[in-house]
Order: C-alpha cells, then sequence, then structure tokens
C-alpha cells in the first residue's frame, strides 16, 4: 500500500527544494522558506535572500531594477529544472510561474500554478 503524503509534508518538501535551488544557483540559501498550497497553486515565500552584494545595490533604484531583473533572469532561465523537482513532489504539471522580490525586506515570493488543485490530491 502506498502512504498517501500530507499537505504538510509536501509543502515541506517544496519548501526544503528551494532551499536547495536556491544555494546552488544563487550561491546562497534563504533564512527561511515557507510553502503553501492553495488550490491550484503554491506561494512559496522566501526570507533572507538578498547577498551582501544585492543589500549594496539596494541602496538606490537602479540598483533596486537591477536586482529584481537578475533574479527574474535567473528564475526563469532554471525555470525546466525547478518545474522538474516541483512536478516529482506533487505529481502535477506546472502552468506557470510568477516572482518578485522585495528588497526592502529582502524576502522573494514565488507563485506557481498547476494544471490540477493540489491541494485535494494530499490527505490531512
Amino acid at each position: 500500500m502506498v502512504q498517501k503524503k500530507s499537505k504538510g509534508q509536501v509543502e515541506a518538501e517544496i519548501s526544503t527544494a528551494l532551499i536547495a535551488f536556491e544555494k546552488k544557483h544563487m550561491g546562497r540559501g534563504p533564512v527561511d522558506v515557507k510553502s503553501h498550497l492553495i488550490d491550484d497553486m503554491v506561494l512559496i515565500r522566501l526570507k533572507g535572500v538578498l547577498t551582501p552584494a544585492e543589500q549594496h545595490l539596494a541602496k538606490d533604484v537602479d540598483g533596486i531594477q537591477l536586482i529584481k531583473r537578475v533574479r527574474a533572469k535567473l528564475l526563469e532561465n532554471s525555470s525546466k529544472m525547478l518545474e522538474d523537482v516541483i512536478k516529482k513532489i506533487t505529481g502535477v504539471s506546472i502552468v506557470s510561474f510568477h516572482t518578485d522580490i522585495s528588497t526592502k525586506e529582502g524576502e522573494r515570493v514565488i507563485i506557481i500554478t498547476f494544471e490540477q488543485n493540489v491541494e485535494k490530491k494530499f490527505s490531512f
């Protein structure tokens, strides 16, 4: 008998995968990550994501825009790999990725939408 994962287990697996992804592709991991399955999407909040160099750049508007563009491009270029990891955890195909970063708070938010309701797939 295959044991069904709980919603909390899936959210924890997604958070762990995001920490590993950030460490490998951004050079360092976030201080904290929380993932929340909501209907047909997952909301991922990463805290403490800015590098010391990015914190310095974030002191003016041009630097803030540069950080946002670079971080969005890095995620876009690695989205297939991240998509494969999230699909392996959830068993559901991904429709889209959305992301933004707050240079003031040093937080990043990622929203991933799925082809179907993921939340109902797991036991509670």
